[in-house]
């Protein structure tokens, strides 16, 4: 617990307390099977969260991460329609993601747009052309490999049957592992930090700010990709409202974090458990058979309150210290 902050400490608190209520009072939900179907949507939410939680970092965010991942998904089915196989289906998605992300990054660094109102713009650009070359259609017939990636457990994949975790999970976990040794373990990670916390600073102490700036939304797409070609391969379709809702999640997912909204501060740490927080707790949700539209209300809700609970701990923080 020592490599944990204060706000990582109440979020394992959270979890743990998640498990215990939900535990005692739904039959199955701590079972093991049950435990690992509630990583699989959390799973690709995460992956996303992750670039997500760089860019806020840095002082930038992207609101058409959802929408670069149906537009990937789209990308992948059209290849597969065209007769190509796996890995040219995986980069016509990977493709796209990045020039999605480049794009993004090009007119926030080059034009000097906010990066919310550019996102905004292309969540509206990409879920539109999604919908206007899907329609109201969905491609399926996606072959047993990307099914497998989707639904498939790694003690399957690596011939031990016993070990009961997704293979999405796993992928999360890796994703999570080198995205954290990179952001704090790296210069580059410093540089990031330093950029959200004071830009122009940065830039006239030598470091390339829109060079990272771009990059972090190339490697959102990325990630936009990485998670449309496990979502697609899970359901085992295309569908033109793929991840519809899933930049809010996103964003609750960063901001429950720790990570400021202002830039500068946070962890990679923070990000992942609190998408294992809304991932066990909408899961039990789920179980319950609460509807969609209440769980859409409470993952607003706690967005606010993940904004402002952090400030009442620094408050009385504040007034612990000086009174004392």
């Amino acid at each position: 617990m020592k490599a944990l902050g204060s706000w990582e400490r109440v979020l394992v608190g959270l979890i743990v307390a998640v498990y215990l209520v939900f535990g005692a009072s739904i039959d199955g939900f701590l079972s093991p099977f049950a435990i690992a179907d509630s990583t699989t949507n959390m799973s690709e939410k995460a992956i996303i969260a992750l670039a997500m939680a760089m860019l806020v970092i840095a002082g930038d965010i992207d609101l058409s991460i959802a929408a670069t991942m149906a537009l990937c998904s789209l990308a992948m089915g059209m290849a597969m329609k065209a007769g190509c196989g796996l890995p040219l289906m995986l980069a016509a998605a990977f493709a796209t993601g990045i020039a999605c992300g480049a794009l993004n990054g090009w007119l926030v660094t080059r034009w000097r747009l906010p990066s919310i109102v550019v996102t905004i713009g292309t969540l509206s650009l990409y879920r539109g052309l999604a919908l206007v070359l899907l329609g109201d259609q969905a491609i399926t017939g996606y072959g047993e490999p990307l099914s497998t990636w989707g639904n498939g457990y790694l003690g399957d994949l690596i011939g031990w049957p016993a070990l009961i975790v997704p293979i999405e999970f796993a992928v999360m976990g890796v994703m999570a592992l080198a995205v954290g040794l990179f952001l704090h373990r790296t210069v580059h990670g410093r540089r990031i930090y330093a950029i959200g916390a004071n830009p122009v600073a940065s830039r006239f102490s030598g470091i390339g700010v829109d060079r990272y700036r771009w990059g972090l939304f190339v490697f959102a797409g990325v990630m936009a990709a990485l998670a449309a070609v496990l979502l697609t391969g899970r359901i085992g379709s295309t569908r033109p409202n793929l991840a519809m809702g899933w930049e809010l999640d996103a964003v609750t997912i960063v901001i429950l974090g720790g990570v400021a909204i202002e830039g500068g501060r946070g962890s990679i740490i923070g990000t992942v458990l609190a998408a294992v927080l809304l991932g066990s707790f909408t899961f039990a949700l789920g179980m319950l058979n609460v509807s969609g539209i209440v769980m859409s209300m409470i993952i607003g809700a706690l967005l606010i309150v993940s904004m402002v609970l952090p400030r009442l701990l620094k408050m009385r923080r504040k007034v612990i210290l000086a009174s004392s």
